[in-house]
């Protein structure tokens, strides 16, 4: 079951926090369709926050057609986000562990976590930005 981790200073409110923790489970395959989310007292118990702020997150689920409630039973996940096929799930494993040796070798060569977390997003900014434009224009999209 997935443990949210609430940071109070990172700026992004509470609720927006459980929902991209979830919608992160879900591209990683540790959420899958069926799976149930920890009830709304559970999650305040281990994060000391406001019920309502839980509850608020699952209604977004649900409205994104990711999380259904269960009226007694709780909520389950209902929907998947990223490939599911078994090529994509591969690929997603063969990347982490790409992913987890550069990481390794950032950490050895002293950078910090935040340096590695900039330069990781600069270029995938940079290539997908770089794709969305190019698929634009093959739509014959001004944009």
């Amino acid at each position: 079951m997935i443990e949210f981790r609430i940071d109070r200073r990172s700026g992004i409110a509470t609720y927006l926090q459980i929902v991209q923790q979830t919608k992160q489970a879900l591209r990683l395959g540790l959420l899958e369709p069926g799976d149930k989310l920890p009830t709304a007292r559970e999650v305040v118990e281990a994060t000391a926050i406001n019920p309502n702020t839980v509850l608020k997150a699952y209604r977004e689920l649900e409205r994104e057609g990711l999380a259904e409630g269960r009226r007694g039973l709780g909520t389950f996940v209902r929907g998947t986000l990223g490939g599911d096929s078994a090529d994509h799930r591969a690929l997603r494993a063969e990347l982490r562990a790409e992913l987890a040796a550069w990481s390794e070798r950032a950490r050895a060569g002293g950078l910090e976590k935040d340096d590695v977390t900039a330069l990781f997003t600069s270029v995938v900014d940079e290539h997908f930005d770089r794709q969305d434009n190019t698929d634009h224009q093959k739509q014959g999209d001004p944009s």
